[in-house]
């Protein structure tokens, strides 16, 4: 079987993109979703997830996976309320189950989840796309988070990992990571996988971890999935077929030290789900996403999705950020999240692959 496509909606009533646009995109069989108004640590109950299933159902995409099942901070501190969480997550996994649901993605990151600085920065051909300017992630948090709720509140936009009500207490929790270091979050990250992964194989789900985006600390925070020896560790320290990878080509490659392909071929057999994403590096050290053609990016692109079907990667995948195209401004699409650079991306993504399966498989 090939690798199964999808692509990342936001919601009814939380997402511009309808379901009947997606529909159109040839080869998407499945919806890439999230209980959005969920908060960290509190439970999925069955009747919100069978109304996302009905929706869903009404345009004959699955619902196999789902981004953003969003670990709660007292987990990746290691507080003592961490288990009460933990078991809110197994009762989540077991409400999952009954729907299909096959694959979670999630992400161990503290405090902020994906961080950019540019939102909307021009391409150069009239298109925007998201921008990191390294010397604008420095020492001001409050600035950053400034700048992506101002945006989220002026617009209605919710992201994940960047709730408002967790955000107004950065001070709080920056002073709760304090002594969080890298250690401890591996340990508070065992702890939290070996507790679960009993759940996860009555219910056959995989949890699948999202690098850390980009793949560095950032303000003194520890950020641990960020290369190939991170990688390595974390399917060792759990080594159960149920402690998967979500690998993302842009996280990793925002680092243009890592090769995704490499990776993908030592580990294909523990990626349950893959983002393709397209990153353009510039000598200072800053990155902006790109196309998903090969030759727009640095990332590797062929390379990659060579790798994924030389490995017979059955897996889900999905095209992650694009570009902002034909009337995609601030206001009318969710930024990464447009329609058009990631339908683009789907067909480049299965001509490759079309490619590949009749002229080198």
């Amino acid at each position: 079987m090939p690798m199964k496509m999808t692509f990342r909606w936001y919601g009814e009533g939380n997402d511009r993109i309808k379901l009947s646009d997606i529909k159109q995109i040839p080869g998407v069989d499945g919806i890439v979703w999230a209980l959005h108004h969920k908060m960290p640590g509190e439970v999925w109950e069955e009747s919100e997830i069978a109304e996302v299933k009905r929706q869903l159902d009404e345009y004959g995409f699955n619902m196999d996976v789902v981004e953003s099942v969003n670990v709660h901070d007292d987990i990746k501190i290691g507080l003592p309320s961490r288990d009460k969480y933990i078991e809110n997550y197994k009762t989540t996994i077991k409400n999952l189950s009954k729907f299909g649901v096959k694959v979670i993605c999630y992400n161990f990151m503290p405090i902020f989840d994906w961080t950019r600085s540019d939102l909307f920065h021009p391409v150069g051909d009239g298109s925007t796309a998201l921008f990191y300017e390294k010397n604008m992630i420095q020492e001001d948090y409050n600035a950053m988070a400034r700048y992506i709720l101002d945006f989220t509140e002026k617009y209605n936009m919710s992201f994940p990992g960047w709730e408002p009500e967790r955000m107004a207490k950065l001070d709080e929790l920056f002073k709760a990571y304090e002594g969080v270091d890298h250690e401890t979050l591996w340990a508070n990250l065992k702890y939290f996988l070996e507790a679960i992964m009993p759940t996860c194989r009555e219910c056959d789900i995989k949890m699948a971890i999202h690098m850390d985006d980009p793949p560095w600390d950032i303000f003194s925070l520890p950020r641990l999935l960020v290369d190939e020896k991170s990688i390595d560790r974390f399917l060792r320290m759990v080594d159960d077929e149920y402690n998967c990878l979500t690998l993302c080509s842009g996280s990793l490659n925002a680092n243009p030290e890592n090769n995704v392909a490499e990776i993908i071929r030592k580990h294909c057999d523990r990626i349950a789900f893959a983002h393709v994403r397209n990153v353009k590096h510039f000598e200072n050290g800053d990155f902006q996403e790109a196309s998903h053609r090969d030759c727009d990016g640095d990332t590797g692109i062929l390379e990659i999705l060579k790798a994924y079907h030389d490995c017979g990667f059955e897996g889900y995948i999905r095209p992650d950020h694009g570009r902002h195209l034909w009337g995609e401004t601030a206001g009318n699409v969710r930024p990464g999240y447009g329609l058009y650079d990631r339908a683009l991306g789907i067909m480049y993504m299965l001509g490759v692959w079309d490619s590949l399966e009749r002229y080198d498989g």
